[in-house]
């Protein structure tokens, strides 16, 4: 136990269950299993010979099909997304999570029984509704559910289980790709059936977040929520304290009123600033050709003249399975903004190598070995940084009362530009077409350049903080550059102490930022 707290800065004092913590949000990442697997099978069996003879009049998808039938799962994606706060703030995020499963098998039940490309695009909208809703909840269930020590880590988990999703998607594919019946394409949709009951089950037997009770009045619930949450007894001092952080916060954001999606875009308490950071961060990830690779990944390394395509698929997914780990261990030690800033440039780098020397060797052996390893290079800094950080800056930077709508937003923004990219890949890279090969990777190259400079300006470090002093750090710190000097003052013991003049803060500051103001701000909050 040792060990995990100083893997994940866990500090002396964290009393409950760290196994208990661990585990349920890492059960609750399960849902990027559902979100990945979807996601990398169209890739194979898109490229499957009995798929392309039977779905097809010419025994080949046009690529006008092929970004269709690809990025549609995307559009339906972006609907469940911006429609998942209907669940999340109506019903709660378990119950939220549950709809977005039976929503989810519905696409599942189409797909695996369509003979038809009418009947799969509509499977493929369906179930993308049910991915939209999860990718919007998950993140919300982990941050609202995990303790601080272990959130960024918690959180991290839900990429990593969307990067096993598509390497089952790959290992399935590639034991039914070379069957000649309607196998080849079923088997691998039908398997989602098994991650969405497994998710189900759990699910049944986790509790809501204590949040969601708070933001519903209901404080016995909210309370027996956290105990179930940290393995505490009731009457705990450590949970008397959290939950005393949470109600006081809430209570502040209630006395603006009623929220709608606008108030998501309101400038008070810096919430125009927080969703464009979410918007944006969500985009870029996009924006980095992440999905270039596992959407395209087959059809494209075949056309660079790369023999066994499924075999290259199947280790770029690999890469991507064991690379994200370094990233869940080193959120809480190198903190949010050094590991997106790296991964930055790490993609960068690989990218424009790709673009290079596939430009100034094309369908050379060279070339397509050095696809194929900064392919791998890229993946590593991605799944390392972008992939799970994109998720974990998003699903903790917002005040309870919009956190649902928010991140509900910010989930359809990656949605919209994986949609996007999907939707215009075909016409980029296909033969008949613009016919780039590599030197697509000069416009993800680009992109990924971009991450860098948003990331140095604009991304605030949240290392070891609440939700609720994250709310501070937005309140009293006017630059993210600033970010990794802030040090919360507003903690509701002290705000307590404050009101009752049992302690002195005239000489509290940090870096130019008066703790006095804030401290003051907080006690206006209670």
């Amino acid at each position: 136990m040792g060990i995990l707290q100083t893997l994940f800065g866990a500090e002396e004092e964290v009393q409950g269950s760290k196994l208990r913590a661990i585990f349920i949000g890492a059960f609750v990442a399960f849902g990027g299993v559902l979100y990945g697997y979807d996601t990398g099978t169209i890739s194979g069996v898109m490229a499957m010979t009995y798929v392309k003879d039977h779905f097809t009049k010419v025994g080949a998808f046009s690529a006008t099909e092929t970004s269709l039938i690809t990025s549609i799962l995307s559009a339906g994606t972006f609907c469940g997304a911006l429609l998942a706060p209907l669940a999340s703030d109506t019903l709660g995020r378990r119950p939220g999570l549950l709809v977005s499963c039976a929503i989810f098998i519905v696409g599942v039940i189409l797909q695996t029984a369509s003979n038809t490309q009418g009947l799969l695009i509509a499977g493929r909208v369906i179930a993308g509704a049910g991915v939209g809703v999860l990718s919007s909840i998950v993140p919300l269930y982990q941050s609202e559910a995990a303790p601080k020590w272990i959130r960024g880590a918690v959180v991290s988990c839900y990429q990593w289980a969307i990067t096993i999703g598509l390497l089952l998607a790959s290992c399935v594919n590639q034991g039914t790709h070379d069957r000649n019946d309607s196998g080849s394409y079923r088997i691998p949709f039908g398997l989602q059936f098994l991650w969405a009951l497994i998710l189900i089950i759990g699910m049944i037997f986790l509790p809501e977040t204590p949040r969601f009770h708070v933001k519903k009045g209901n404080l016995e619930k909210a309370r027996a929520s956290l105990c179930k949450l940290r393995g505490l007894p009731r009457d705990n001092k450590y949970i008397e304290h959290e939950l005393d952080e949470i109600v006081a916060n809430y209570e502040y954001e209630k006395s603006f009123g009623s929220t709608s999606i606008l108030d998501c875009f309101r400038t008070a308490n810096h919430q125009l600033k927080r969703i464009t950071i979410g918007i944006v961060i969500q985009a870029l990830q996009q924006l980095t050709g992440i999905n270039f690779i596992f959407y395209y990944g087959v059809q494209f390394f075949q056309n660079s003249g790369i023999k066994d395509a499924f075999i290259i698929q199947l280790t770029m997914n690999i890469v991507n399975v064991v690379m994200t780990i370094p990233g869940i261990a080193l959120v809480e030690l190198a903190g949010r903004r050094n590991l997106l800033l790296w991964g930055a440039i790490g993609m960068s780098i690989s990218e424009f190598l790709v673009a290079i020397i596939g430009t100034a060797l094309p369908n050379s052996q060279a070339a397509n070995k050095t696809l194929i390893a900064f392919s791998c290079t890229f993946i590593g800094s991605f799944a390392a940084t972008w992939g799970p950080l994109a998720w974990v800056v998003v699903g903790e930077i917002f005040p309870l009362r919009v956190r649902g709508k928010s991140v509900a937003i910010c989930a359809a923004s990656n949605w919209l530009f994986n949609f996007a990219i999907a939707f215009a890949t075909p016409y980029l890279v296909n033969e008949d077409k613009a016919d780039l090969k590599s030197k697509v990777f000069f416009i993800w190259g680009a992109c990924t350049f971009l991450c860098i400079i948003f990331v140095y300006l604009s991304v605030y470090e949240t290392k070891g903080l609440t939700l609720e002093e994250i709310d501070e750090l937005f309140d009293t710190v006017p630059s993210a550059r600033q970010s990794k000097g802030f040090v919360p003052s507003a903690t509701y013991a002290r705000t307590a102490a404050l009101m009752e003049n049992q302690v002195s803060y005239e000489n509290d500051s940090q870096e130019g930022v008066p703790v006095e103001k804030a401290s003051v701000d907080f006690v206006e909050k209670v």
